[in-house]
């Protein structure tokens, strides 16, 4: 239920992934939303936004399932236990994500309805886990880890998209959205002069761009960074007008032109963070 592309040339010592692009809806969802509905919770094609980082050196890792099915940008145990028939054996960490029904189990589209009409067993849930989460997880820590034993360092871009406007339940409430929203968590998981140059390269190519608003990166930048020793991540979301149809989930005439400037700016940041200038 995963991919990993792998370079076609030496290496480099960056890693990008992509873990909510999936649209491959296993048979054991059982969702009762309408599916058209539900697929919009998809980073839809994101992958295919930055498939030609594997010819710049880089890996690209990506989930084939849907977020909404189980979000490896959560911790295992950020769940709402009223979502789970019985008594779930494991730790219980819900954060505000559970609590707005977008935790490691997802329990609604946001103001498009609930996902399911019944609680899941514990049964289903650890299938889950065990099934998407913790490979994607381990897939990520393997091509991480490569990465910095051949270079002593590396960076990890987590690749995500995210809707044209926020409504009033958003951190930046309703209005239109930048072209590029860039998160380290305000500095914790990345140096900031990384993604301060990123941004600057993304300005260049004519791109509005936020840093850490309104959002600022989630579990993955945090689960796998650590500045101080050389492991440095951000998250990088772009605007869906850009390049997709946000209803049907399709990307539009710009994807190519789109893609291309993603390709000039992560040739640019690949470069700059392996001379280490």
């Amino acid at each position: 239920m995963i991919r990993v592309e792998t370079p076609t040339i030496t290496p480099a010592a960056v890693v990008f992934d992509s873990p909510h692009s999936g649209n491959v809806y296993p048979d054991d969802f059982d969702f009762v939303i309408d599916k058209a509905v539900l697929r919009r919770a998809e980073d839809g094609v994101v992958d295919q936004l930055y498939g030609n980082v594997v010819g710049l050196g880089a890996p690209l890792l990506h989930a084939l399932f849907p977020r909404s099915y189980i979000d490896v940008n959560r911790a295992v145990d950020d769940l709402d236990a009223e979502m789970i028939e019985g008594e779930w054996p494991h730790p219980l960490n819900p954060s505000v994500k559970s609590r707005t029904g977008k935790g490691l189990i997802w329990r609604t589209v946001q103001l498009m309805g609930n996902i399911y009409d019944r609680k899941l067993t514990v049964g289903e849930v650890e299938q889950r886990i065990g099934r998407c989460w913790r490979p994607y997880r381990a897939a990520l820590s393997s091509l991480l880890n490569q990465a910095y034993g051949a270079h002593g360092k590396v960076l990890h871009i987590n690749c995500h998209s995210m809707r044209s406007r926020g409504h009033e339940k958003d951190p930046d409430g309703p209005g239109d959205r930048p072209d590029v929203v860039l998160g380290d968590r305000d500095g914790t998981t990345c140096d900031p002069a990384i993604t301060a140059h990123a941004a600057e390269l993304l300005r260049d190519l004519g791109y509005s761009v936020s840093v850490n608003h309104p959002y600022k990166g989630m579990d993955l930048i945090r689960d796998y960074s650590d500045p101080a020793a050389g492991r440095h991540s951000f998250m990088i979301e772009v605007n869906r007008k850009l390049y997709l149809d946000e209803e049907t989930v399709t990307p539009t005439a710009s994807f190519d032109q789109l893609r291309a400037n993603l390709d000039t700016w992560s040739t640019a940041l690949i470069d700059r963070f392996q001379a280490g200038t």
